[in-house]
């Protein structure tokens, strides 16, 4: 899922997330993000966390993001409720499931994208839990509670922290501290304890790697990031690596790859509209994002892979064989597993074939490219085979 943007923020206003102290224990380096002090990274850097991530398990405090429960009568009036706002299939979604989804303008753009989760506890009936971007919770918020009906009410939970534990090694130390949460699947979630806290755990995540978001009380947030990161295969992870893990994973990070004037199909996001809601319809800007995905857009998201060794970063012009411009850089920079520059970035449709020469302006030097497919590095989602 695509994290919050905005960076801008004085010192003197920023929030803090209930981790605050322990990532200055730590030594993390704390830079402005989405109104928050957060931990870019940490002594061992960048590099060394990337690498972590992608071959044990990385920490990462993400209690930054907007955290809120629906709650109405039963679940098909809240399952109603949010897909008068969204293109997504909530009515059904079964107990114990996540989707991912967008907030969508009448014109068709995207307002946030987020993660929505129905409880798998049947006596929770009527509640759905949204994650929505740091950056964007206060528009998210507006949004909801102006367009919700009556009989169902936005609940912030703005007194609970989230961890995510992310890599190929996080089931193994979820398997150790909570058992049950290491049997879910991906895109699943449940309520259980790790060292007696109790925790609302989804095995999903932003880095391409399996691995679990923890949702939990804010005062209980330091013991629990204590307990995980005594694992061996545990280290804490900053902002940096996050960055550079999405990347590499082909998802987008809101305010760069998305934003109110990009469609979920030109951002290639044309999964999360539902089956049925292709066929119905019914939500915001429909009728442009559904004549899109049948008959093609203007312009798309593609993964762009730069010869040598200099990265293209956001706002590279794009520029085709024949020299004319065809498209911007959205994200771009070193991907440590990929082995070399990587970017994302919106091309037109007749540039957005795989392997498409293209030219792009870094620092005043002409760099060859070509288009190549998403992610740039395999995702490693844990998939339950059927029983």
């Amino acid at each position: 899922m695509a994290h919050a943007s905005e960076a801008e923020t004085t010192a003197t206003s920023l929030s803090e997330t209930p981790l605050a102290d322990l990532h200055r224990r730590l030594g993390a380096r704390m830079v402005p993000f989405a109104g928050y002090a957060m931990p870019v990274q940490y002594p061992t850097g960048i590099l060394t966390e990337h690498n972590w991530t992608r071959e044990k398990a990385g920490l990462f405090d993400v209690s930054h993001m907007g955290q809120c429960f629906l709650i109405g009568p039963d679940h098909a009036t809240t399952a109603k409720a949010l897909e008068a706002l969204t293109p997504g299939d909530f009515q059904g979604l079964g107990l114990g499931r996540i989707r991912y989804t967008l907030f969508t303008t009448a014109e068709g753009g995207i307002i946030d994208d987020l993660m929505v989760t129905r409880s798998a506890d049947p006596g929770a009936d009527g509640a759905l839990f949204l994650v929505v971007n740091a950056g964007r919770k206060a528009i998210d918020y507006a949004h909801l509670a102006a367009n919700l009906p009556g009989d169902v009410e936005l609940v912030m939970a703005d007194d609970r922290a989230l961890l995510a534990l992310q890599g190929p090694l996080a089931a193994a130390v979820m398997a150790r501290l909570c058992p049950a949460a290491a049997e879910i699947g991906f895109m699943t979630a449940i309520t259980a304890a790790i060292g007696g806290i109790e925790c609302a755990i989804s095995r999903s995540g932003y880095t391409g790697e399996d691995g679990f978001e923890i949702s939990v009380d804010a005062d209980k947030a330091e013991a629990l990031a204590t307990l995980l990161l005594a694992e061996p295969e545990v280290a804490p992870i900053g902002l940096g690596a996050r960055d550079s893990l999405r990347l590499e994973a082909g998802l987008c990070l809101y305010g760069h790859d998305i934003d109110e004037a990009t469609s979920p199909a030109e951002a290639d996001l044309g999964f999360a509209i539902g089956k049925r809601r292709r066929a119905e319809g019914g939500f915001p800007g429909a009728m442009r994002i559904l004549g899109e995905l049948a008959e093609g857009v203007p312009r798309l998201r593609v993964g762009i892979q730069p010869e040598g060794r200099a990265p293209a970063r956001e706002g590279t012009e794009i520029r085709d064989a024949g020299g004319s411009l065809v498209g911007i850089v959205t994200s771009g920079g070193f991907g440590p597993t990929a082995g070399g520059p990587i970017a994302m970035g919106y091309v037109s449709a007749d540039c957005a074939a795989e392997g498409t020469p293209l030219t792009l302006t870094v620092r005043g030097k002409e760099l060859v490219a070509r288009v190549v497919p998403l992610p740039f590095v395999p995702h490693r989602y844990f998939r339950k085979s059927a029983s």
